[in-house]
């Protein structure tokens, strides 16, 4: 009896920490399609990420960094734009012209900070970011509103 008493309380308080969870926002992963880098200046920090084929090596561990520590880009709004299609010229890859693989690091503001020619680590691409100087006033900005 307390037994089962005790499995519905833990039941209980499951249900709504596995809501909350449901709740939590994802990291935004798009294909680059036709979309354009306008499109997330003053709203997000666009990477992207380009290889000639989605079965690229480094693109496939690219996106194992991301799955590892997606919570840190959330925090940081970065939003992942894959292009992995070098046949089909997406507005992006005319902009930003890859070679094989690369990495970009766009701000909010649409400067292009960081270009790389390998897959680069969570804690590599957030330290760049908070270096950022709009990354630099949010974070005062959060210390001013606690």
């Amino acid at each position: 009896m307390f037994r089962t008493a005790a499995l519905a309380g833990l039941m209980m308080l499951a249900a709504p920490i596995a809501h909350a969870a449901e709740e939590a926002p994802e990291l935004t992963i798009i294909e680059a399609g036709e979309h354009t880098l306008d499109e997330f200046r003053w709203e997000a920090r666009p990477i992207v990420v380009f290889a000639d084929s989605a079965n690229d090596p480094r693109y496939l561990e690219q996106l194992a960094f991301f799955a590892d520590r997606p919570d840190d880009l959330i925090a940081r709004d970065a939003v992942i734009i894959t292009d992995t299609d070098p046949d089909t010229l997406s507005p992006i890859r005319k902009e930003l012209r890859p070679r094989d693989f690369m990495i970009v690091l766009i701000g909010k503001d649409g400067q292009k900070y960081l270009r790389k020619p390998f897959p680069w680590s969570i804690r590599e691409l957030t330290r760049s970011i908070d270096k950022m100087p709009l990354r630099l006033q949010e974070m005062q900005d959060q210390r001013l509103v606690r």
